[in-house]
């Protein structure tokens, strides 16, 4: 078995506060990286609380760790993230954008809110981050965007959902081609279902359905995108850039 190693590497993941993004942060930390764990800083402070858990659990690993509190949809509080990474831990090797959200219905449904408050997230916020994380991405550094297999096949009731992911996918081979000449290599994944709390409480006959559908027989787990994400960020993969890798037990 591969065990990834990333000592004296600094790992930004957005919304790591829990779910996909908290194990892709807490993989980072057992490989040994400097990990940075952002969150969005929701009204309740329940994002907060959660971001804290993350932290614990990887303090545990005994890697340096971060917590720093931004809203990729803001332009303004992304620059404010990037240079706190700086003062934080002198630079960035690897950037992860996942924060994302999840508003759907059908387009005769869906409010207006509901489409620009996921193009806001999922979107601006992947171009906000990479664009100003890319300023302080050493040489040789990574970017991993988290896309969706929503974004390539198009799944019904998603039509703000698939459209932001399939954007994230053309400005992954956009700017793979830009920063290549950094040795920066940017890749995203194509996650299929996978069991974090943006899933929701779906039905015991609905989850059993999808699982008849998944040919590896199960949905996945966000450890099953982590390694994914460990994969792409390795030194043993930078000759791999603008390309998506889809997570999805082979449903699609």
């Amino acid at each position: 078995m591969i065990r990834y190693s990333f000592p004296g590497k600094v790992a930004l993941v957005t919304g790591s506060s829990r779910g996909m993004g908290a194990a892709i942060i807490e993989a980072f930390a057992a490989a040994g990286a400097t990990c940075v764990v952002n969150y969005f800083d929701d009204p309740d402070g329940q994002n907060r609380r959660d971001a804290e858990q993350t932290v614990e659990r990887l303090r545990a690993h005994k890697s340096p760790v971060h917590l720093v509190a931004a809203d990729v949809r803001r332009f303004e509080s992304v620059e404010t993230l990037m240079k706190q990474v700086t003062a934080l831990a002198g630079g960035l090797d690897i950037l992860v954008n996942n924060a994302g959200i999840c508003r759907d219905h059908t387009l005769k449904k869906m409010s207006l809110d509901e489409w620009h408050s996921v193009l806001q997230t999922n979107l601006d916020g992947v171009f906000y981050c990479s664009k100003l994380g890319a300023e302080i991405l050493r040489e040789g550094g990574r970017i991993v965007n988290i896309a969706s297999i929503s974004g390539i096949v198009g799944i019904p009731g998603q039509a703000n959902y698939s459209a932001a992911k399939a954007g994230v996918i053309a400005m992954t081979r956009v700017l793979a081609k830009e920063l290549a000449k950094r040795q920066i290599t940017v890749n995203a994944l194509a996650p299929g279902i996978i069991r974090t709390p943006m899933l929701g409480e779906i039905r015991p006959d609905v989850l059993a359905e999808y699982e008849k559908q998944i040919p590896l027989g199960r949905v996945g787990r966000p450890e099953d995108v982590a390694n994914a994400v460990l994969f792409l960020a390795s030194e043993e993969t930078g000759y791999i850039t603008g390309q998506t890798l889809p997570v999805t037990g082979g449903w699609f």
